[in-house]
């Protein structure tokens, strides 16, 4: 018998390698745990449309948590819960863009994505979910961190040292887990969370298995429980050989 009954995986940087690629060997393991009874979800910052067509890939019918848990599904394109984000609070943080005009950004919305090259003219006609910003200046990102800071009722969190992503407070990968674990009957002990990012720190911090990919950045790694393979090296399937189905 499995000692953890979920595991949330994290697909950028983490469960996809640097090609973009669900690696055979993280395939066959992953669905071994799937036979054993564990429930295998992504857990990710991507939009769900995006996120899809990786989770038909493994053939999985669980739940799927997208944008860092402002979106729950209860399996795919059934949706849970969806937790948007205010308005005013996008067209906020659309005009810190414009005064960093270097920067890159982009903005997820149930009816897609929006960003620098292309914004929309009807803001309050759509449901955001998601909002960030890109520059590979740290000094810009930076800036932009302590600027938003200052402000209230902002969650916080990163899927790369050269981007912030901004979900409304309180909207994060753990509590998203937290309700996937309440919608399958188990305790967040029994829960695995793999990330590289600090979108997944929470999560992290609050499974019963914590674990950092070996590329994972070194906030990530310094709370995490384990540290396993980098996303090149099938850490994944390396979670699940040694953590998960373990005799």
């Amino acid at each position: 018998m499995v000692k953890y009954k979920l595991l949330a995986l994290d697909l950028d940087g983490t469960l996809l390698n640097d090609r973009q690629e669900v690696s055979d060997e993280n395939k066959k393991w992953i669905q071994k745990a799937s036979e054993a009874g564990v429930t295998v979800i992504a857990s990710t910052g991507r939009g769900f449309p995006s996120a899809l067509p990786i989770v038909e890939q493994l053939g999985l019918q669980t739940p799927m948590i997208t944008v860092n848990g402002g979106e729950i599904w209860t399996k795919p394109n059934s949706i849970h819960r969806r937790i948007p984000m205010d308005t005013d609070k996008i067209m906020k943080l659309h005009m810190l863009a414009e005064r960093h005009p270097v920067a890159w950004f982009w903005a997820y919305a149930t009816d897609g994505i929006y960003n620098k090259e292309q914004w929309v003219d009807d803001t309050y006609s759509r449901t955001w979910l998601k909002f960030g910003y890109y520059d590979e200046d740290a000094s810009v990102i930076a800036k932009l961190w302590e600027e938003l800071l200052t402000w209230e009722d902002l969650e916080l969190s990163n899927s790369s040292p050269f981007n912030i992503e901004v979900n409304p407070a309180g909207v994060n990968k753990a509590a998203a887990i937290q309700e996937v674990c309440r919608m399958i009957g188990c305790d967040i002990s029994e829960a695995v969370a793999v990330g590289d990012s600090l979108n997944d720190l929470a999560a992290i911090r609050a499974a019963g298995l914590g674990v950092a990919m070996g590329n994972a950045q070194d906030a990530v790694k310094a709370e995490a429980d384990v540290v396993t393979g980098t996303n090149n090296e099938h850490g994944v399937a390396q979670v699940i050989q040694n953590y998960i189905l373990k005799a």
